[in-house]
């Protein structure tokens, strides 16, 4: 017996077996769910790879969420694996590296502004959008944030775009009430992940995050992340919406 026993699961944007996603389906699957995952593009073959490290391979949808067609053509896509979803995973983020990281804030480009806004924060509420027609009432959509109330060194553009994200899920969380849908968000620390790696400047951050963390902090453990988010997908959080989750060893709540 599992806490996703039955439940149908969307997890999108796995890409490598370190990725957050990739930990989420995992530790979702072992917890009962039938999981489905997505990715776009060049990197859509590395996933049909990748996930057969899975306890079970699950089915791979093509969907780019800036493509209003992969969007449209979503329910019937994981209509061919589902007959309905219970919980929708957002780990999906991209800021240009070169133009909006790193120290790169002032005189960042609009073009690569709004990229990054509408593929790390509006695709929230695309994303959600379009997986509604399958999604029960007392469904729960997860996203993953960083800590958006402070400004970090080197986030830059990314933070802003975090903070978007973060308003975007209270909204959700507003207006999907009503149907039985929660929204909510879980604040990991940093991870060694393909998205950290792209952050320059974000290993000295990383450095310093265990000892200022109580319980101390593993980078390179995706596993507590990924079980706070199965938590929030399951029934164990009924009335929990709107909410920030941090799973980053204490560090949020230290003041030096």
């Amino acid at each position: 017996m599992g806490i996703l026993d039955g439940k149908k699961i969307l997890v999108a944007g796995v890409t490598m077996d370190s990725s957050i996603g990739f930990a989420v389906a995992k530790v979702a699957q072992e917890q009962g769910a039938t999981v489905v995952v997505s990715n776009f593009g060049r990197a859509l073959g590395i996933t049909r790879r990748i996930v057969k490290r899975l306890p079970q391979e699950p089915a791979v949808v093509e969907l780019d969420v800036t493509d209003p067609t992969h969007l449209e053509r979503l329910p019937e896509e994981l209509g061919q694996h589902l007959d309905g979803l219970d919980g929708v995973v957002h780990s999906i983020a991209y800021g240009n590296p070169e133009t909006l990281l790193g120290g790169k804030f002032l005189g960042g480009p609009w073009a690569d502004v709004a990229q990054a806004v509408q593929i790390s924060a509006y695709s929230l509420m695309s994303l959600t959008q379009a997986c509604l027609p399958m999604l029960s009432s007392g469904g729960s959509v997860v996203g993953m944030t960083f800590d958006a109330t402070v400004a970090w060194p080197s986030y830059d553009w990314m933070g802003v775009a975090k903070a978007g994200l973060e308003s975007c899920a209270r909204y959700l969380a507003r207006d999907l009430g009503p149907q039985g849908v929660r929204v909510n968000l879980v604040s990991a620390g940093p991870l060694k992940t393909l998205a950290a790696k792209a952050i320059p400047g974000f290993e000295d951050l990383e450095a310093s995050w265990s000892e200022r963390s109580p319980l101390g902090w593993d980078q390179t453990d995706q596993v507590p992340t990924a079980r706070a988010v199965v938590a929030l997908l399951s029934d164990f959080f009924p009335a929990t919406t709107g909410e920030i989750v941090h799973v980053d060893g204490g560090y949020h709540a230290m003041g030096a």
